[in-house]
């Protein structure tokens, strides 16, 4: 999410200027290299059906909310993705291709986020992002659910842990967490609006915005950054430019209630547990003591940054699939002690005539 502005329209337009005025040189002949991409086209956007079988808006019934989601895959559990503050649902694009082989995959806009629209886009309390949830599963599935795998990153992380910790979920069998850890994040949210003010706030063309989330350093991979990061915009026309589609700087009275209480509700989640962190120094004491006693299992991602299923999609999916063979969930899921596992409907015998 941090930024710093790559360059102005009058700079671009300049640098087409120069470069188009013919320069003697020594080494003119010499044989031209061979072309490259220009900045645009290496940081153009991608489409999600590149990735995903298809996208859907679900409304949810008596409100005027509507979620957007994107989904791949049609056998195993349902891999039900929740993405971070300022990102979208195509955050899980890339790794979604791979995962879709084995089990089926399911990613959400949550309210302010993406393509999805609400009655108000800015309250983004946990309690409302997890009844977001709940009714857009039981738009779904309706009351018999296939086995869920709840995989939440940074914020939705947030989301997916309170969801798993009210015990209401009857069909979800594992809960995976992204780099989201309570101790850091309560820590880091004094720091959290210079962060969002100080990041670049208007970009000329999607492409300029994709380009800076690469070289910032946001993302580091940039096919993801060319699918994921258009849905994070829109275009303000009153600034003739693209700004940023969630507006988080005015949801901080909320932010303190996505992860006050978060290890504790991690822990006693009644589930097979995954967390994933991209440094080892992330743990809080709750935590650790948790993963000492084998209550959860823990895998540091090397070489990424904060959105690890962006910047590593395929070890991403790895991760998640062997955690699914190796708790054996199948699309009906598992036994799990403290969860009622749903009964398949009886057959009701014809009356005899």
């Amino acid at each position: 999410m941090d930024s710093s502005n790559l360059g102005s329209v009058p700079e671009d337009e300049q640098h087409r200027q120069d470069s188009s005025t013919p320069v003697v040189s020594a080494f003119a002949s010499r044989p031209d290299r061979p072309p490259t991409n220009s900045s645009s086209e290496k940081y153009s956007p991608l489409d999600w059906s590149d990735y995903f079988d298809r996208e859907e808006d679900v409304s949810i019934p008596d409100s005027d909310d509507v979620f957007h989601l994107y989904m791949a895959g049609t056998e195993g559990p349902v891999v039900f993705c929740l993405h971070g503050g300022g990102y979208s649902g195509l955050s899980f694009a890339l790794s979604a291709s791979k995962i879709k082989e084995k089990a089926r995959v399911v990613t959400m806009d949550l309210r302010g986020h993406g393509k999805s629209s609400s009655e108000n886009d800015l309250v983004l309390s946990i309690e409302t992002m997890c009844n977001d949830v709940f009714s857009v599963l039981k738009v779904l599935y309706g009351d018999s659910p296939p086995a869920i795998v709840l995989v939440g990153h940074s914020m939705g992380g947030s989301v997916a842990v309170h969801i798993a910790a009210k015990k209401t979920l009857r069909s979800l069998a594992a809960l995976v967490v992204v780099d989201v850890v309570e101790g850091t994040a309560m820590a880091s949210l004094v720091h959290m609006q210079k962060i969002l003010s100080g990041r670049m706030q208007h970009f000329s063309s999607i492409e300029k915005a994709i380009e800076w989330s690469v070289r910032g350093g946001s993302l580091r991979n940039i096919d993801s950054a060319r699918v994921s990061i258009p849905t994070t915009l829109k275009y303000d026309d009153s600034k003739k430019c693209y700004v940023y589609r969630a507006r988080l700087e005015q949801t901080e009275q909320y932010w303190r209630g996505w992860y006050d209480g978060l290890s504790e509700k991690f822990l006693s989640s009644p589930v097979p547990k995954l967390l994933l962190l991209a440094g080892t120094d992330r743990l809080d004491r709750a935590l650790t003591i948790g993963q000492m006693q084998g209550k959860f299992q823990m895998v540091v991602v090397r070489h990424t940054g904060h959105a690890i299923q962006e910047d590593v999609p395929e070890e991403f999916a790895a991760l998640i699939l062997n955690f699914i063979g190796r708790n054996r969930i199948g699309p009906h899921g598992v036994e799990i002690p403290g969860l009622a596992r749903p009964r398949p409907a009886q057959a009701q015998p014809e009356p005899k005539s």
